[in-house]
């Protein structure tokens, strides 16, 4: 399986944007999906994750801005932030948990940068 992110780009603080993770798999088989960021000079950290039954779990830094969806029919997890802020700038990865379900499949990562 792979994955591909996109959407990532500059906005100024208080806009949106959304970003995608196309899957080369169905994702309706993953164990579970999310995304993570990682800010210049500081460790990858989670952003939400949901799993298969659903439950979703997001980073208290995000919760009542940024939603997770997904398409299951275009095997696509989205992003959507909203409210942007300038310590939301990172990049983004998207991952995954697809069969046999061993290990995690990472995407190559969105630049996001949130000005003033």
């Amino acid at each position: 399986v792979q994955l591909q992110a996109s959407g990532g780009g500059l906005v100024e603080a208080g806009g949106s944007l959304r970003l995608s993770c196309a899957a080369s798999g169905d994702i309706f088989t993953f164990a579970r999906m999310g995304w993570y960021r990682q800010a210049p000079g500081k460790q990858r950290e989670l952003v939400v994750l949901r799993q298969h039954s659903g439950f979703t779990e997001y980073a208290d830094y995000v919760k009542g801005r940024f939603t997770i969806s997904s398409d299951n029919a275009k095997n696509t997890l989205y992003l959507q932030m909203n409210n942007l802020e300038i310590e939301d700038t990172a990049v983004y990865y998207c991952a995954a948990r697809p069969p046999p379900y061993s290990t995690d499949v990472w995407g190559q990562g969105t630049l996001v940068t949130v000005s003033s």
